[in-house]
């Protein structure tokens, strides 16, 4: 924030001082104080003092208090702890013409700099670790340390390839196909790479991200940081069922055990999701009153049922007569009614979503009520996908506060990981499949692999630019994360095989990185979710700091917190100990 003092030093009569943030978008002025006039005779100007926002511009209303006649507007974008002075005057004693003249009494502070020392310290660490192991590789030092150390530890460290479990150790320490590893003797370790790296960003965020705005959820329409990781995470999801069901079905297991398997690890993903969302440590067990029953977990849940349980269906063991015609197509064509499937599911949301009545609110409402278009839907957060979960579960059983309920001062309970937006999900879990299947169709054939990752994504990518008209808040149907809109799915999902191509050519095609630290966290998604949520209040990941407004200290505290997830994560994995379901 920013402290703005405002000075009239007009005689008459008072001021009403209203802002509205850039982010807000068709938003109604929101009041923020009243500047009383001059005292003519002492010569002393009315003043008032606010705190303002500084994440985003912010347009300034300066009104009369009697006519409410507009007397200036002013856009500016404070800087953070800055102190600012806003003058009201009339220009001369001949004229009314008034004047409101922005004075910097105090300039902001750099509030980035902390984000670069801390980029500074980790790739620091980073050349630290680098330089150390092409020490190792010489061989006096070898030796040296070989002498210094357990040679048995020493060497199973020098194998592992900076933590990289090696084939071998895979197979026998975990013979058993899992749905949610790839059991491959040829494991692609840019997969748990890419699920790391979603994953460690998810975990900075949910602690905080340092305060920043770009690592916090978007209020309503766009994207930010913290907006990618969750679909990345339901992306990569997708992509290790392609590959684990056909690696368990190779392996012998019948589909009925395998859909068994299915149904189990759905169910407890479910049950762990509401047990997570739901800790009230203070108020003794559950309260079935206020029991929120979506979540990140329960939303995984349910997509990998319904994915998994698609890809089980209509897999196929030998290829057919289209394949041999369109040999292009081979990773799509069999896999027909899956597509149909898809795009009825997707027919459903959008029915849903523009056609479906809604008490109070206009057919097809995409925006975020409160104050917003101009407060003309104040209850309305959410259109249909709002009105689907408070009908089916209960106020009560959904998320209490929305990202939206700062910027557009929403009272509505609205919940991101609802009923509706489970349908866009779904087809974002059906893109990592689609991956999967790629690299199963064409596998080792690098080229053809990487040529369809860019494919896709140039699709996606052209699918969001018709949807959004590349625009924020004017397309079709916006990116949108809370309502899981489709064109966020396809977006996010253009950036995932971009991403995905970049790691697959760096770790498992060029071999010119191992993946670690990111592949640690991937290898245990689970245990590092379920533990960063469960001890976030705990010490040593939260503790008490001496200055609540500092960024510097909240990104310390948070960097800290993810940092030692990766540690615990390393750890156990040198100790072999994977936490699967």
């Amino acid at each position: 924030q920013a402290l703005l003092l405002v000075r009239n030093e007009l005689p008459a009569p008072g001021l009403r001082l209203a802002a509205r943030s850039g982010s807000c978008h068709q938003c109604l002025y929101q009041f923020l104080a009243f500047v009383p006039p001059s005292n003519g005779s002492l010569r002393k100007a009315g003043t008032a003092s606010v705190m303002v926002d500084t994440q985003h511009p912010l347009t300034l209303l300066l009104n009369s208090s009697v006519d409410d006649t507009e007397l200036c507007k002013i856009r500016y974008h404070f800087g953070e702890f800055g102190n600012y002075s806003l003058v009201v005057k009339t220009l001369s004693a001949s004229t009314e013409t008034v004047s409101c003249d922005l004075v910097i009494n105090e300039g902001p502070i750099n509030s980035y700099l902390p984000i670069l020392f801390a980029f500074l310290v980790y790739m620091g660490i980073l050349a630290v670790l680098i330089v150390g192991r092409l020490f190792m590789k010489i061989d006096p030092v070898r030796n040296w340390v070989y002498k210094k150390l357990n040679p048995r530890e020493t060497d199973r460290l020098i194998n592992s390839e900076l933590g990289s479990p090696n084939t071998t150790e895979s197979i026998n320490c975990d013979p058993t196909p899992h749905l949610w590893s790839t059991a491959s003797r040829q494991r692609l370790h840019s997969l748990d790479t890419f699920r790391g790296f979603s994953l460690v960003i998810m975990v900075f965020v949910n602690y905080g991200g340092g305060k920043y705005w770009f690592f916090k959820h978007e209020s309503w329409n766009g994207l930010t940081v913290a907006d990618l990781v969750f679909p990345w995470f339901v992306f990569i999801m997708g992509t290790s069922i392609a590959l684990s069901l056909s690696s368990m079905l190779r392996w012998g297991s019948s589909k009925l055990k395998v859909l068994r398997k299915i149904l189990w690890r759905s169910f407890l993903l479910i049950l762990l999701g509401i047990i997570v969302v739901n800790p009230n440590y203070c108020l003794g067990p559950l309260s079935w009153d206020n029991l929120r029953i979506p979540g990140v977990l329960q939303r995984l849940g349910f997509t990998y049922l319904v994915v998994a349980a698609l890809e089980l269906l209509f897999t196929r063991a030998e290829s057919g007569t289209w394949e041999a015609l369109y040999p292009a197509l081979q990773d799509i064509l069999p896999y027909w009614p899956q597509w149909i499937f898809i795009l009825m599911l997707e027919v459903t949301w959008l029915c849903l979503t523009f056609l479906l009545p809604v008490p109070g609110c206009p057919r097809g409402y995409l925006g975020p009520g409160g104050i917003g278009d101009f407060g003309n839907y104040p209850n309305c957060t959410g259109g249909a996908a709002g009105y689907i979960d408070r009908l089916l579960l209960g106020e009560k059983h959904i998320y209490q506060h929305p990202s939206s309920s700062v910027t557009y001062q929403t009272t509505m309970p609205y919940d991101p990981e609802g009923i509706l937006g489970t349908i866009n999900s779904i087809v974002m879990a059906f893109l990592g499949l689609q991956a999967g299947k790629i690299t199963l169709f064409y596998k080792d054939q690098h080229k053809q692999i990487m040529t369809r990752f860019v494919i896709w994504s140039i699709i996606m990518g052209i699918i969001s630019s018709i949807l959004t008209k590349c625009s924020k808040e004017e397309g079709f149907i916006p990116i949108n994360k809370n309502l899981w809109s489709i064109s966020y799915v396809t977006t996010t999902g253009c950036f995932a095989f971009i991403l995905l191509l970049l790691i697959y050519y760096l770790v498992d095609v060029k071999k010119l990185w191992s993946g670690a630290p990111f592949f640690y966290p991937g290898m245990n998604s689970i245990l590092v979710y379920i533990g960063h949520e469960v001890f976030e209040n705990y010490f040593p990941f939260k503790w008490k700091m001496q200055d609540s407004q500092s960024h510097a200290e909240h990104l310390i505290q948070n960097l800290t917190a993810t940092t030692l997830w990766v540690i615990i994560s390393y750890l156990l994995h040198r100790r072999r100990i994977f936490w699967k379901i």
